[in-house]
């Protein structure tokens, strides 16, 4: 399976470097108020694309924090439960014990 998934990977990248190959025509792009980008389109589709991967992150840096914070509170809490789990076995063995031993003696 990790084979197929280089050669599909090896496929995809040279078809891509392919087609950088073939547009490098100069290309154009108008902004508002008379602003105009020159240059070539391989480049031009590379930034925004570059910037919308930014972009992207920049905006699931806030979803990760606050999962980050659950699940710091979680794994507290999980550790809460279980120390007082092992303190409620140990309070119930040290009781049965107890009752073992007095009901031996009667």
């Amino acid at each position: 399976m990790k084979w197929l998934s280089r050669i599909i990977t090896l496929v995809l990248f040279i078809f891509f470097f392919v087609l950088a190959l073939k547009n490098t025509q100069e290309t154009a792009l108008y902004f508002f108020w008379g602003y105009e980008l020159r240059g070539p389109l391989v480049l031009i589709v590379l930034c925004f694309f570059v910037a919308g991967a930014f972009l992207g992150l920049m905006t699931m840096i806030p979803v990760v924090f606050r999962r980050q914070r659950e699940l710091a509170k979680q794994r507290k809490r999980i550790a809460e439960l279980e120390q007082a789990q092992e303190t409620h076995v140990k309070t119930n063995e040290t009781s049965s014990a107890s009752t073992v031993s007095v009901s031996k003696t009667e």
